[in-house]
Formats: C-alpha cells, sequence, structure tokens
C-alpha cells in the first residue's frame, strides 16, 4: 500500500531539487520516495524545467571533476619540486 507524502515534504524535496541541486535519484534514497514519484510530483507542479535537473547534475559533475583536476595539478607540483 502506498503511503501518502504531506504537501510539505512534497515542497521541501522539490525546493532540495530545484535549488541545492539534489538529484532526483538521491532524493529518492534519501526520503525513501520511488524516483517515478517525485518526477510525477515535479512535472504535476510545473516547478523545475525539464532540463533543470540534467542542468544541476552537470554542474555537481564539474564540480567534481574541477576538484580531482585541482588535485592532480596539486600532486604534480609537489612531484616537481621533490625532483
Amino acid at each position: 500500500m502506498a503511503r501518502r507524502i504531506d504537501s510539505e515534504t512534497k515542497e521541501r524535496i522539490i525546493k532540495k531539487i530545484k535549488s541545492e541541486g539534489l538529484s532526483v535519484m538521491d532524493a529518492s534514497r534519501e526520503f525513501n520516495i520511488s524516483n517515478n514519484t517525485i518526477y510525477g510530483w515535479i512535472g504535476a507542479r510545473g516547478t523545475v524545467e525539464p532540463g533543470l535537473v540534467e542542468m544541476n547534475k552537470l554542474k555537481r559533475e564539474n564540480n567534481e571533476l574541477k576538484q580531482i583536476i585541482g588535485s592532480l595539478t596539486l600532486n604534480m607540483e609537489r612531484g616537481k619540486k621533490n625532483c
């Protein structure tokens, strides 16, 4: 039997996805709600543009790659100083 999610929780989840860049997959895990349910809320409310979820995912991946590049660059510079 499906459980009922109150409107405050729905709004909080949608806000995290829209404003904070939380992925639907992560929201699904965090709140123990299916991806399809969350996608349904997003579509029904019209609060998230179709590409916004993907854009947030790409922004997070971009930031992760920048951190990796920074770390690798720092390690390379340290290696050059040790030679």
